[in-house]
């Protein structure tokens, strides 16, 4: 079965985490005594007695508020598919929280008020998803029962929004008019809205194609632990663990160690104590090497005929996740995947308006929320591929050398 990751989108109050409540409840996700304590905690209840939002605001701010603070993940499967949702907050000033979200989503869900219609927000966060490359993104006119399900309302919107994604070169949109209030269009057809003729928002879910020749096919793998357990029975073991992140590795394959670029061959593959002759793509698997060669944590296998870049000096976009402002000639930690190591900000070139996508020249310190396109340069050689082709290995994060906080969110190339 395999899994869908996609975040929810839109303004405060648009129902994006009304919406995961409801996929969640009419998905069968919810246990019996969470259902319970929903209906003791509720205050906008729906017609079963319960206010699906909280299901999401986990936080106690959030549910005084109302409002979505923190990006929320939640999981839930049916009998089709797996998914991982985050529910990003609304507010301008959680911009930082919906690209750390979004940047390893596969589709996005922007939610529009029926009422409303398109706004400042549904733009931005459409130029986010075109930022961070992301290939599907849904359209959710939502509180069509508040507009009395009216087919005018839904198709004024969707005209409205097909000039936003034209313009920002959207590949992939859907549209959908529902209600996550009452579940109108989102696990069952819609009732009330007997002239809109697609399937429910769940159906299109669960068997949107997620492998339309997007997905990066050249062969990656990271060594996340090395196993040598040095005991009577197995004194001669020597394993590199790690998940495959794209391609497929296979026994006898010749491949190349990096960054040191020394070249041998596999030997072995192992997934749960069994040895195989094959793994592929999000498999996790144990690889040995036909030489006895220094290998660590956070270094790269790729096959001996492929390319990568190996750089120790790259430019990077940055989304600043940090109070502190960013400055050029800063240092901080640079974690790509499993590999962890320094980094200088050796130029900031310039700041990317998020509401037009304008460039502009960088004059004052960078602050929270603002993202940037810099020039990094590290204490030694990262192994990578521009975000825009392979978002597992283009994607890293910078983190404080003294609270080990995360700063930045960075999109390689």
């Amino acid at each position: 079965m395999d899994l869908l990751r996609f975040i929810t989108a839109g303004s405060v109050d648009d129902g994006k985490s009304t919406l995961i409540g409801r996929l969640l409840y009419d998905s069968k996700s919810i246990l019996v005594d969470q259902l319970e304590a929903l209906e003791k905690q509720s205050k906008n209840k729906n017609e079963d007695g319960i206010d699906l939002a909280i299901l999401t605001d986990g936080l106690r701010a959030e549910r005084e508020q109302g409002i979505t603070i923190d990006v929320a993940y939640r999981y839930f499967n049916t009998a089709k598919r797996k998914f991982i949702i985050a529910d990003a907050p609304g507010h301008v000033q959680y911009t930082r929280n919906l690209i750390t979200g979004a940047s390893n989503s596969q589709l996005m869900v922007i939610l529009v008020d029926a009422r409303h219609g398109v706004i400042e927000q549904t733009r931005r966060h459409s130029i986010i998803a075109s930022l961070l490359q992301i290939r599907h993104v849904v359209v959710a006119v939502n509180k069509m029962d508040l507009v009395d399900y009216d087919q005018k309302t839904y198709e004024t919107i969707k005209a409205d929004y097909e000039k936003v994604a034209q313009s920002l070169s959207l590949p992939n949109v859907e549209y959908f008019p529902i209600s996550a209030f009452t579940g109108a269009n989102i696990v069952e057809p819609s009732t009330q809205m007997p002239w809109y003729k697609e399937g429910p928002l769940l159906d299109y879910l669960e068997t949107l194609e997620l492998n339309e020749g997007e997905e990066f096919e050249q062969s990656r793998f990271q060594v996340q632990f090395v196993i040598r357990p040095q005991t009577a029975e197995l004194h001669d073991y020597r394993g590199f663990a790690g998940q495959v992140i794209s391609g497929s590795y296979k026994k006898g394959d010749r491949i190349r160690i990096l960054p040191q670029d020394i070249s041998t061959t596999i030997a072995k593959i192992e997934m749960a104590g069994h040895e195989v002759e094959t793994a592929h793509a999000a498999q996790p698997c144990v690889i040995h090497l036909a030489e006895d060669i220094d290998v660590s944590r956070g270094d790269s296998f790729v096959l001996e005929n492929e390319s990568v870049q190996i750089e120790n000096e790259f430019e990077a976009l940055v989304c600043w996740l940090d109070n502190k402002p960013l400055t050029e000639g800063n240092k901080y930690f640079i974690q790509h995947r499993s590999r962890l190591v320094k980094v200088v900000v050796k130029e900031i070139n310039e700041i990317i308006d998020v509401n037009t996508l304008e460039k502009k020249g960088v004059s004052e310190p960078v602050k929270l929320n603002e993202v940037v396109r810099v020039k990094l340069k590290t204490a030694s050689p990262l192994v990578f591929d521009a975000f825009t082709q392979n978002r597992q290995t283009g994607s890293a994060i910078l983190i404080d050398q003294t609270s080990n906080s995360t700063v930045g969110a960075v999109m390689i190339g």
